[in-house]
């Protein structure tokens, strides 16, 4: 049905939180104090966070993805029950020092070395985005850090794939994007990029615009797809 290989691409452009950078793991530190109660936290607190995204886009009613994050939070911890600054603080402050899935250095390492250009494409704030990129240790595998606040607007509005194009210089068909999120992939396909889909989470294929051009389920596998030995 396809290539062995995308071809003509000449950047590599991610998204950050599930893709690049496991959300996870805030909910999960907190496992002591949580208990029975993380994963169904961690499933509203994403949910509400995605969701308030692209409610406060159609509303015209932007702010920084770290607001979002914490409202979403707060109406996680209130439909559970938990009544507790402390934890509230706790799960906010782990947000900034998430750590990149096992396979993330290694694979930006090998599209650096074969002369790719790498950036992240996020709805996160540059000071969330910036803390996530030192804490994983994988600055210097990035050209470019771009957050939506330079358009003022979240994914998956066209202004937003469209400042990688610009700030890049690169053409869209010779841009690889990669996200876990299958929405923001299939954003970015109709929007004219060259897109992997990295399905960590076994979701099913969505009823929207563009096709991701490759489905896998580590980014490990992106290199050999994009002709990088």
């Amino acid at each position: 049905m396809m290539a062995d290989h995308i071809s003509g691409i000449r950047a590599c452009v991610f998204d950050a939180y599930g893709t690049l950078f496991d959300y996870a793991a805030a909910a999960a530190a907190c496992r002591d104090v949580l208990g029975e109660k993380m994963d169904r936290l961690n499933a509203i607190w994403r949910e509400k966070q995605l969701q308030y995204t692209w409610l406060r886009a159609i509303q015209g009613r932007h702010v920084e993805f770290w607001q979002v994050t914490g409202d979403a939070l707060d109406f996680a911890l209130e439909t559970l029950g938990i009544d507790n600054v402390a934890i509230r603080n706790r799960l906010m402050d782990l947000y900034l020092t998430l750590n990149a899935f096992p396979e993330v250095p290694d694979m930006l390492k090998r599209l650096k070395a074969a002369g790719l250009k790498t950036a992240i494409l996020s709805n996160g704030s540059p000071k969330m985005l910036a803390a996530a990129v030192a804490n994983s240790g994988i600055g210097d595998f990035l050209d470019a850090v771009f957050s939506v606040e330079e358009v003022g607007v979240y994914k998956p509005h066209p202004k937003v794939y469209q400042l990688a194009v610009d700030r890049l210089d690169i053409p869209p068909r010779a841009i690889c994007f990669q996200s876990s999120n299958a929405w923001d992939a299939y954003a970015a396909a109709a929007f004219g990029m060259r897109v992997v889909w990295c399905n960590r989470y076994g979701q099913r294929p969505e009823r929207l615009p563009g096709t991701p051009d490759r489905q896998v389920r580590s980014l490990a596998e992106l290199p050999a797809l994009i002709g990088v030995d």
